[in-house]
């Protein structure tokens, strides 16, 4: 894909308008999760470096084009200093930024006020993206996670300046497009979660482009019984039965291997060190009917070890039980750590994100031993579903 990065740009003396994501969770005025500021730490050095002057411009929660103070960017403001070890200037209204006094001259870096304030951002209305690029000489987005929006600081302004990725842009591009659009043969991918309702487009995509697909979770229930197993009060959709068997079937038909659990670990209550049992599953499983299947067995741990031992690369989104808790976190974790060893061992390229999926690979330790973990959520998604996203086909032209 042709899309310019921080390399191919001539910043010096440059504004640079830098579409960043700090949207980060507050809890009484703090930050609590730095994750995502640090994240931009490097794009925002190389800009500097370069020459460039960088007005970051950010969204934080849903105001819904108003202004509501409890979602001001200012709370944001200290973490975002300690991270870049600079004074950073807020600017709080639009009008500020077009008419800039010389202590925002003098700033070495600028963030504008939360841009969701404005209802022109999530319209992508063009007269306001149009204005927001009079602020900068040269567009920046590093902001993958909100790629798959059309917003006029994610999309629009980009019709307007130069444009280029960010170093956080490049990486998560660089890293999926060696998952799924290039990758090193035989490809596979883990899926979990618990419904098929909201994977059903990964899903169909995914069949018809990797080797191997890995089902788990709650989702792993309704493709079980959907070829007839009885599963008692598991978590399933009975309504997506259908599109179970008809996700089987063209796999089938494009050769990919669909792995499904084998043996699962059954409890009669969702709660931490539940009693359970495991037991064994195929189409003919019947479980009494307060009975649930809340993590795959060590038979299905093995196959899927088995899997991945011939596997050149692997996406991961999603977990294979009920990590929260234990012990129906072990399939996931011994998984996880599986992939992590293989990955360290130079045998396996894996690319892993989505929320659920980075707390679980956090949970069981490896999260840093991934070739490439994604802070994205929806674009993650989208993009492994195979969907143009606005905010990249954009700097391509």
């Amino acid at each position: 894909m042709a899309w310019k990065s921080l390399d191919e740009m001539d910043l010096a003396g440059q504004r640079v308008l830098c579409r960043v994501d700090i949207n980060v969770p507050v809890e009484d005025g703090r930050v609590t999760d730095t994750t995502r500021i640090d994240r931009i730490v490097p794009t925002v050095q190389d800009i500097l470096a370069k020459g460039g002057k960088p007005i970051l411009i950010a969204h934080f929660g849903r105001p819904k084009g108003r202004v509501v103070p409890d979602m001001s960017l200012r709370q944001v403001l200290p973490a975002l200093e300690a991270a870049l070890g600079r004074d950073v200037r807020l600017i709080e209204t639009l009008e500020a930024a077009e008419a800039p006094t010389d202590k925002h001259r003098a700033a070495e870096i600028l963030l504008l006020e939360n841009i969701r304030f404005y209802p022109g951002e999530e319209a992508n209305d063009p007269a306001f993206a149009k204005r927001l690029a009079g602020l900068g000489d040269v567009y920046c987005n590093d902001a993958f996670s909100a790629a798959h929006r059309a917003h006029a600081s994610t999309e629009g302004v980009a019709h307007h300046l130069p444009a280029c990725a960010g170093r956080l842009m490049q990486a998560e591009l660089s890293a999926l497009e060696a998952a799924l659009s290039t990758p090193e043969r035989p490809v596979g991918a883990v899926v979990g979660g618990a419904k098929v309702s909201t994977k059903i487009a990964l899903l169909e995509n995914l069949v018809g482009r990797i080797d191997t697909l890995v089902i788990g979770g709650g989702m792993a229930n309704t493709f079980l019984a959907a070829q007839g197993a009885q599963l008692g009060a598991s978590l399933m959709e009975p309504d997506y039965f259908d599109t179970a068997r008809a996700i089987m079937a063209e796999a089938e038909r494009t050769g990919c291997t669909v792995i499904l659990p084998r043996d699962g670990l059954v409890a009669r209550e969702f709660a931490k060190g539940a009693a359970h049992e495991t037991v064994a599953l195929t189409s003919d499983t019947i479980l009494d009917a307060d009975q649930m299947v809340l993590d795959a067995g060590p038979a299905s741990v093995e196959a899927v070890a088995d899997a991945f031992a011939d596997l050149k690369t692997l996406i991961w989104n999603g977990p294979m039980g009920a990590f929260e808790i234990p012990p129906f976190d072990t399939a996931t974790v011994a998984a996880a750590r599986d992939a992590a060893r293989r990955t360290g061992a130079g045998t396996l390229i894996s690319v892993a994100g989505g929320g659920d999926t980075v707390a679980a690979l956090n949970q069981a330790g490896v999260a840093e031993d991934f070739t490439y973990i994604s802070t994205a959520g929806g674009a993650f998604l989208e993009w492994m579903e195979g969907k143009t996203l606005p905010g990249v086909a954009a700097l391509v032209g």
